[in-house]
């Protein structure tokens, strides 16, 4: 699939994607509120600005994507690739991950730099060695 066949389905009222493999997709700025993208194959994604609120990520991969300051506020990120700490650290940094489910998925190295993780779920096992977490929210007054 194709980002424009992507972006079309989704604008035609189509919210399940699980599975698919996107081929460089292009998706900066895109609202993609609700969609469910779980197992989708979408590394070196630009994501970036994208709105994926609510958003269904879990065992997706997302090695080497673009996120930096994407909207992913109450999205399912658990067990998602994002970065493997070796070859393919994410960058999330201004991204919102407020009330996001990241059980499970690997940040190692990832940059989070002015992240918002209120109320963000991370789990038992944070995998988060070596992440940039300067100026990250985790406390939000509003």
């Amino acid at each position: 699939m194709n980002t424009e066949e992507l972006l079309g389905r989704y604008a035609a009222g189509e919210r399940d994607f699980s599975g698919v493999k996107v081929d460089s997709a292009r998706l900066r700025d895109a609202e993609l509120p609700g969609i469910n993208l779980s197992g989708a194959i979408l590394f070196g994604a630009k994501l970036n600005r994208a709105n994926l609120s609510g958003a269904n990520l879990s065992h997706a991969n997302l090695g080497s994507a673009w996120l930096e300051e994407a909207n992913l506020t109450g999205a399912n990120l658990s067990h998602a690739v994002i970065s493997d700490g070796v070859l393919s650290e994410a960058d999330l940094s201004g991204a919102n991950l407020s009330y996001a489910d990241l059980t499970a998925c690997p940040l190692d190295g990832a940059n989070l730099s002015g992240a918002n993780l209120t109320g963000t779920l991370i789990g038992n096992e944070p995998l988060l060695k070596g992440a940039n977490l300067t100026n990250v929210d985790i406390w939000s007054l509003d």
